[in-house]
């Protein structure tokens, strides 16, 4: 607990040096039409 980070460290931090990335959603919502289509695919 008494462990305290370095804060220097974050201080002299260069975000230049990150490289650029892009995200993609994998987890998109469903829509109301795929629940309207899965909720009769399981009453069938």
């Amino acid at each position: 607990m008494a462990d305290k980070p370095d804060m220097g460290e974050i201080a002299s931090f260069d975000k230049a040096k990150l490289k650029k990335t892009e995200t993609q959603e994998k987890n998109t919502l469903l829509t109301k039409e795929t629940i309207e289509q899965e909720k009769r695919s399981e009453i069938s």
